[in-house]
């Protein structure tokens, strides 16, 4: 993935397993899909469909929750 893609470029057959194998890769080390979107250019949407068609367990969101306070 070293050249961004042309925005609203058709990624189709080879180049897009590829890409999706590069995402993976890349999402499992523990890249953002937020990075992964500005490093392909393409948008969230478009790195997020690819890794979950590529059968990636997405990591929640992380940051605050709402869950039960803790007692000191």
């Amino acid at each position: 993935m070293a050249e961004t893609l042309k925005k609203g470029s058709r990624v189709t057959g080879t180049a897009r397993e590829q890409l999706a194998s590069d995402l993976k890769t890349k999402y499992e080390a523990g890249e953002s899909i937020r990075a992964l979107a500005q490093e392909t250019g393409r948008s969230y949407g478009f790195v997020h469909r690819m890794l979950s068609e590529s059968g990636v367990t997405l990591r929640g969101r992380g940051g605050a929750t709402r869950g039960k306070a803790r007692t000191a």
